[in-house]
Parts: structure tokens; sequence; C-alpha cells
């Protein structure tokens, strides 16, 4: 890796300072890499930052979902994510003296990671569902007496029929299965 994906993920891992957070980031990385083999440093960098806005969430924000007032899936709350994001990792770019072309395409990578967009969006989208089912369901079955099980099934159901790619879908289905089974299992639905 180069010095600047480096720079950038040391950003990230400064911001969160939550080492669960970096096995999210540093799997979407992977699987970004196992999805698009030929992916560049500028992808790379979109998928280690891609959820740089939750570290600068306001925590009322936060209240909002444990107290079932926002929907994951709620696209004002989406749009705000992504683009929030987007210009976050834009200014940390312009501070360490990036062309204006790499912070552009990093930006508009990071813009539509949630919901997709074009062929590249979508494969960011993807990799970042991927390594959230991998290894982000626990947060959510540990929250599950405060959520709720339909609120959590939503999100693990729209993290799995979000991808776009058949290949993606292949990957994340024992996963989407494997949390499904726990979900039902701590919600005594078996």
């Amino acid at each position: 890796m180069s010095n600047l994906f480096n720079q950038s993920r040391e950003f990230i891992d400064k911001s969160f300072n939550n080492e669960a957070q970096m096995v999210h980031f540093d799997r979407t990385v992977y699987w970004l890499k196992i999805l698009k083999p030929d992916a560049d440093e500028v992808f790379l960098i979109a998928a280690i930052s891609h959820d740089i806005e939750r570290a600068f969430r306001e925590k009322k924000s936060i209240g909002k979902f444990e107290n079932n007032q926002i929907k994951f899936t709620d696209e004002d709350h989406l749009r705000n994510h992504q683009e929030k994001g987007a210009e976050i990792m834009g200014d940390f770019l312009k501070k360490q003296g990036v062309d204006q072309k790499i912070i552009d395409r990093v930006k508009h990578l990071i813009s539509k990671h949630e919901v997709g967009g074009d062929e590249n969006q979508n494969i960011l989208k993807d990799a970042d569902s991927l390594s959230f089912l991998e290894n982000n369901a626990d947060i959510f079955l540990n929250r599950l007496d405060k959520l709720g099980y339909e609120r959590v099934k939503e999100k693990f159901d729209w993290m799995y029929n979000r991808m776009t790619l058949e290949k993606s879908k292949e990957i994340g289905l024992p996963f989407y299965k494997e949390i499904i089974s726990k979900l039902n299992l701590k919600a005594g639905k078996l």
C-alpha cells in the first residue's frame, strides 16, 4: 500500500478509535479486492474510509436509531451519511495536498456507497455489505432487546438484498444465513 492509503487508514483509525470498526473497514478493503482485483489506490482509500461520517456523527443522531425514531434504511439519513462522509474524506485528502482529481474520485465513490449508483459505487456497496454480514452482525444482535427483532432483521435483510453483483450475493449468502439463524435463536424464533 502507498503512503496515501496508509495516511487515510491512520486517519480513520484515530477518528474511530474502535478496533471492531477497523475490522469492518479492513475487511471492506479485502472484499473490494476480491470483487475487483484491479482496484486502484483511490478505490482502496474509498473502501477504508467509506463510513467516516459515523466517527463525527452527533450523539443525538445515534439515539434516534436506538429509540426507533429513524429506520436504518431512511433515505435522508443514508444520503446525509454518504454525502457528509464524502466531504469529510475530501477535506482530509485536501489537507494532505492530494490532487483534486483523486479527491473527486474518492468522494464520488463514498457518495453512493449505501445505495449504489454506477458500477464502481455498486462494487463498494457490495464490499461494504459483505464486510457487514461477516463482521458487524453481532453489534446488532447485542442490541436486539433495544432495537427489536423486526428492525434487526430488516437491517440484515437490507444489507444482503442491496448487493448488486451475483458474485457478491453468492459470497454473502452463507454469512446472511448464519446471522439470520443467530437472530432467530437469540429471539427465540426457532
